[in-house]
C-alpha cells in the first residue's frame, strides 16, 4: 500500500482510499502484537486475505484487466474533477467492506478448517478498528464548518452510507456463502450478485457533486 501511495498523484481517487486504508491497516497490525484479539493468528490471516483482495484489484487494473464490479466505479472515476476526496474514500470502503470482506472470511475459514462462529469475536474487534475508515473520511476529508453550506449535498451523501450496516451485511453475506460452500455454482452466483450490488452503490457514491471548471469564450 505504501508503494501504491508513492506512485499515484495525491488527488487520484485510488490514492485517497489507499491513504485511509493504510492508516487503519497499520493500527490493526499494531494490535496484532498485543492482547487485543482473541486469536491473533486467525485475525492476522483474515487481515492479510482481506487486504490482498484490494491489492489484486489494483494489480488487475494496472495489467489492463477488469477489476471486480465493486471496484470498477472507483477506478473508472478516479480522476473525475467533479468527485470529491470523501466520495473516493467512501467508494473504496464500500467496495472493500461490502464485497471483499465476506470473501476474505470464507477464505480464512476454508484455509484454517474453521466454522464461522470461530471468527465472530475477532470479526467484531476488526470491525471496531475499521470504523476508523469512516471516522478518517469524516474528520480528515470533509470540508470544515465554514464550507458546510457549499457541502450540503456531500454531507447528505456521506451521511446516507453506514460502515456499521455494511459490516453487518458483509457478515450475513459470509454466512450465506459459507452455507453454500458445497454448492459452488450457487455460491458463485451469489458472490457475483453481491459484487454487482456493491458496485451499484459505489457508482451512486461517486455521483459528481460539482461541475468541472470550463473556459469562457473570449
Amino acid at each position: 500500500m505504501r508503494g501504491i501511495g508513492a506512485e499515484l498523484p495525491v488527488r487520484d481517487g485510488v490514492a485517497v482510499f489507499n491513504r485511509v486504508y493504510l492508516s487503519v491497516t497499520a493500527e490493526v497490525e499494531h494490535r496484532l502484537g498485543g492482547r487485543y484479539f482473541r486469536d491473533p493468528a486467525v485475525a492476522g490471516d483474515l487481515t492479510v486475505r482481506f487486504a490482498e483482495r484490494y491489492l489484486a484489484a489494483v494489480d488487475a487494473v494496472a495489467a489492463g484487466r477488469r477489476a471486480p464490479a465493486c471496484w470498477r466505479p472507483l477506478f473508472l472515476l478516479r480522476s473525475h474533477p467533479g468527485v470529491s476526496s470523501p466520495q473516493f474514500a467512501l467508494a473504496g470502503v464500500n467496495a472493500h467492506i461490502g464485497h471483499d470482506l465476506a470473501l476474505a472470511l470464507v477464505d480464512t475459514c476454508r484455509a484454517r478448517g474453521l466454522e464461522p462462529a470461530a471468527l465472530e469475536a475477532d470479526f467484531d474487534l476488526v470491525g471496531e478498528l475499521l470504523t476508523g475508515l469512516e471516522e478518517r473520511v469524516r474528520e480528515d476529508l470533509m470540508p470544515g464548518p465554514d464550507l458546510l453550506d457549499l457541502a450540503d449535498p456531500l454531507t447528505h451523501l456521506v451521511g446516507a452510507w453506514s460502515l456499521e450496516r455494511a459490516r453487518d451485511a458483509a457478515w450475513a453475506a459470509f454466512r450465506a456463502l459459507w452455507g453454500l460452500r458445497d454448492l459452488p455454482e450457487l455460491a458463485e452466483e451469489l458472490a457475483g450478485r453481491i459484487d454487482a450490488s456493491v458496485g451499484m452503490v459505489g457508482r451512486f457514491l461517486l455521483t459528481p457533486l460539482t461541475r468541472p471548471a470550463t473556459s469562457v469564450p473570449g
